[in-house]
């Protein structure tokens, strides 16, 4: 009997920034994360298929708004032009650096190569379509790509059954648009979860979505929603009040549950395997011989520097040596691979069956904020592979394979800090929400019949319904540019609903203007909004 599974579940999550600045916020997080994490990741996976026969052990979240920017050629042709200015800057720094000293000399050298190699990737191996890579690393078993609503809309706080069905089934069709086939596994945004939610995924045919820790085993909220965490994002710029504590349920993590009154099924996020990498004190990323993420070069923006120390101020980091860190991820990815092994052995002890880990962190942490999280991922899952004790497998396939054997009844929660709705329901967002549920309320009366006006109209309303506003409002990360985002899609809403309502002449270029700027979901259909759960064309 083998001594469990394992799977890591990567939520890959950007906003919607087409055409709504470049930098310090807007396009850019496009272009550094495509450059920095998804690619290295794809890359990484395309060499492990290589070597690996069946499951890499990876199910991989690509939200429906990241996935269509993915495909969009305009940001396409954005990001080789911003890959080629960094590599412009890469070839600069080798020569400025070449009397710097051997380290920094070696570390210019690294980041030339590296991005030389993706651009080689991308542009040569996967022609450009990184969707296209995916949907083949899929198709060969190797992966599972999963699903989430259509622009990550914090479900549990739109209180509208009709905008709840419309952000998930536009998600999953947008899904099936851009990967070829339905979707097993849903991330909720955000781990948002409230009770009925099972059952309108089970009407666009999910089988298992994922929780945070606290919402299966009870007690109190912990692991990321306690706070403390390391990643690519700050934490609230308020002090996280009590977090939520529930009742014990008694349930595990190592195992899954039929949600409710449904054949949907529910993983929790292990929290040990959590902590290894999102820990601010035990997190393999706050090693002193990784790169520092936060001190860039003044000239051209690279990094130079590694951690040194948590306490270290950044005017004293010390320089960066590739080589050191990536011996450093060697030996993070055989002590990660004891890690899962032992929650494995644990549990089997203990219940005598084998159990699952799921591991499920932010995509963004790797290669971006973590620049040898790729390197670290990849080992690991190689050393995984060659354990006969351990399974590696996605979370479809498991939910396929191993009937649950209870039915649990989840209470309401997140994974944001507190492990409630406070990140994105607080003093600094309130103000949103009535301006949320009135355009919902509006759309009601628009969204029936499947015009280029009212296909443009939901679009915009699925845009302000994004998580992300409230979120970056909260965190202070980008608070004033968010506040303007959300205004923009209210308004742009606005505009076309009026227009609409008064049968303006000018629609149609009103429409089309606004196209231009915001164009996701070329496929989307507006009289879905209003059609019953599961009565939605598909």
């Amino acid at each position: 009997m083998t001594a469990g599974s394992m799977t890591f579940v990567l939520h890959t999550h950007l906003p919607y920034c087409r055409e709504s600045g470049r930098w310090p916020h807007g396009e850019e997080w496009f272009h550094e994360a495509m450059l920095e994490c998804y690619l290295p990741l794809i890359r990484a996976f395309r060499r492990l298929a290589r070597e690996i026969d069946g499951s890499l052990g990876v199910t991989i979240n690509i939200t429906p708004i990241l996935a269509e920017q993915m495909a969009d050629p305009l940001m396409g042709e954005r990001f080789r032009a911003y890959l080629d200015d960094r590599i412009e800057r890469a070839r600069d720094d080798v020569a400025r650096m070449e009397a710097k000293g051997p380290l920094l000399r070696q570390t210019a050298a690294f980041h030339l190569a590296r991005y030389e190699a993706i651009r080689g990737f991308y542009t040569e191996e996967i022609k450009a379509d990184p969707l296209k890579a995916l949907r083949i690393l899929e198709t060969s078993g190797h992966i599972e790509v999963a699903t989430s609503a259509a622009t990550h809309g914090y479900l549990p706080l739109l209180e509208n059954e009709n905008a709840v069905r419309f952000q998930v089934h536009s998600g999953v069709r947008s899904h099936v648009a851009n990967f070829g086939r339905r979707p097993r596994s849903f991330w909720l945004p955000e781990c948002a979860y409230r009770p009925g939610l099972e059952q309108v995924l089970a009407a666009e045919g999910i089988r298992v979505f994922f929780v945070e820790t606290h919402l299966v085993t009870g007690g109190r909220a912990r692991g990321k929603a306690l706070g403390g965490m390391l990643g690519p994002y700050p934490e609230a710029k308020r002090p996280v009040a009590a977090p939520v504590r529930i009742e014990s349920t008694h349930g595990t993590t190592f195992r899954a549950y039929t949600v409710g009154r449904s054949p949907v099924e529910v993983i929790a996020r292990n929290e040990r395997t959590g902590k290894q990498v999102w820990s601010a004190s035990h997190g393999y990323p706050g090693d002193p011989a990784y790169r520092e993420f936060h001190k860039k070069d003044g000239e051209s923006g690279l990094h130079y520097w590694r951690v040194t120390g948590s306490e270290v101020d950044l005017g004293d980091k010390l320089e960066y040596d590739h080589t050191a860190a990536a011996e450093v991820a060697r030996g993070h990815a055989g002590h990660f691979h004891e890690v899962v092994r032992g929650e494995l052995d644990s549990y089997s002890a203990g219940a005598g069956e084998p159990g699952i880990v799921v591991s499920a962190y932010d995509t963004e942490l790797f290669g971006h904020w973590w620049l040898e999280g790729v390197d670290w991922l990849e080992e690991t899952i190689r050393r995984l592979a060659a354990d006969p004790d351990v399974l590696l497998t996605s979370a479809g396939d498991y939910v396929s394979a191993v009937p649950p054997k209870e039915t649990i009844a989840l209470p309401e929660g997140s994974w944001g800090n507190g492990g409630d709705h406070r990140t994105w329901l607080n003093p600094d967002t309130a103000w949103t929400w009535p301006e949320v549920r009135t355009r919902q309320t509006r759309a009601e009366k628009l969204l029936r019949e499947d015009t280029p006006a009212t296909r443009q109209l939901a679009r915009e309303l699925l845009l302000l319904q994004s998580s992300d506003w409230q979120f970056l409002m909260t965190t202070g990360q980008a608070h004033d540019y968010a506040v303007e985002r959300f205004r923009s899609h209210c308004d742009r809403f606005d505009a076309i609903a009026d227009a609409l309502e008064r049968r303006d002449p000018g629609l149609d270029g009103l429409v089309a203007e606004l196209e231009a700027q915001d164009n996701p979901f070329p496929r989307i259909d507006p009289t879905a909004y209003l059609a019953k759960a599961g009565s939605a064309s598909r």
